[in-house]
């Protein structure tokens, strides 16, 4: 009687792909720069993501003991993108399964390199590993739902000393194929590493994917970029940061003006800084128009920034000229939003 066939493992059917040394320009996955998939606290959160918009919908969950992937564990798959990417246009071949010494990670995301940036950066393989994702995105049908982690496994390399000599892991296919997109895949500014917030994180990849290089920007309603953030914050407490984002400007390349739209609504305007952002080459002002009634909720992280007064209409300022229409509207479409945050879906609606 013959001895039973092994199975082979994922790893062993896969070739191993080692990280390319030097400086390689950072690349993010489109999809992950518009889509609320990770959570923008450096809290615990094991609240589930439900988002749906159009015919898109996600579902992210996370296990107690480790919590929910956060924005800032999204900086490994920035890493893993531009590894990828940089060694595809190199003409070398490519794999999920990635090799590299957590220096490595660590130094491309500015990171120390101290003990306990490599105990941090440990936990977030484990939460990007624990997280999972089900998505109908780039799916053919509706229906048809995707489901993985953001790493599928990862395991420490040790030295014939049995020290730790690096790490292998594998990133999903989904994320793969994406990457290997040129369509899916945009260059980031390497000052978006040093950006301590996890909102303004988020907000600087929305609006690195919609403005781009577009003469006039874009423009987003609060709302809608509530529902896109996912946060867990009250609508009021997010709003107020994005405010104090406007006042402080510290996404690289782009220039943040908030505006109020004929209903009364507050919206987000940007554009490249070296850019116009009106039809007649006016810069974007550097006012901010407050939007907030009574008081900041209690727990708004540390900041002496004081709401002004609330402009009449007459004071409205619309300096950013037309929507661009060559971004791209089914992703970034203006709408209504309703949406729960106790783990209910987050649902987007056409006015």
């Amino acid at each position: 009687m013959s001895a039973p066939r092994r199975l082979r493992s994922e790893r062993d059917q896969l070739e191993l792909f080692r990280a390319l040394p030097g400086d390689l320009a950072p690349r993010d996955a489109q999809d992950l720069m518009i889509y609320p998939f990770f959570s923008l606290a450096k809290t615990h959160r094991i609240t589930p993501i439900d988002f749906r918009m159009n015919d898109v919908a996600i579902r992210v969950e996370a296990v107690a003991e480790h919590g929910m992937a956060t924005i800032w564990d999204a900086d490994v798959l920035i890493w893993a993108a531009s590894q990828i990417v940089g060694a595809r246009d190199a003409g070398l071949r490519t794999s999920r399964l990635m090799a590299a010494r957590p220096r490595e990670i660590l130094t491309f995301a500015g990171r120390g390199t101290s003990a306990r940036d490599y105990h941090r950066l440990k936990a977030a393989l484990d939460r990007l590993q624990s997280t999972t994702i089900a998505t109908s995105l780039r799916q053919i049908s509706e229906r048809r739902m995707h489901r993985f982690s953001w790493i599928n496994e990862w395991t420490e390399r040790a030295d014939a000393h049995g020290n730790a000599d690096g790490i292998d892991l594998i990133v999903p296919d989904w994320f793969y194929r994406a990457v290997l997109d040129d369509a899916l895949v945009l260059t980031i500014d390497r000052q978006y590493f040093a950006l301590t917030g996890g909102v303004e994180r988020w907000l600087y990849r929305v609006v690195r994917k919609h403005a781009g290089r577009q003469s006039h920007g874009w423009r987003f309603e609060f709302r809608h970029l509530y529902a896109k953030s996912a946060s867990l914050s009250p609508f009021k407490r997010f709003a107020f940061e994005l405010r104090d984002i406007v006042r402080r400007q510290p996404l690289p390349g782009y220039r943040l003006l908030v505006e109020c739209d004929g209903r009364g609504r507050e919206l987000l305007a940007f554009a490249p800084v070296d850019l116009s952002t009106h039809a007649c080459g006016q810069g974007v002002e550097a006012n901010v128009l407050s939007g907030t009634e009574g008081h900041v909720p209690s727990g708004t992280g540390g900041t002496c920034y004081q709401e002004p007064k609330r402009p009449d209409s007459s004071s409205t300022s619309m300096t950013s000229g037309s929507p661009n229409s060559e971004s791209n509207l089914y992703e970034s479409n203006s709408s209504e939003v309703g949406c729960r945050r106790d783990g209910g879906k987050l649902q987007e609606r056409a006015p």
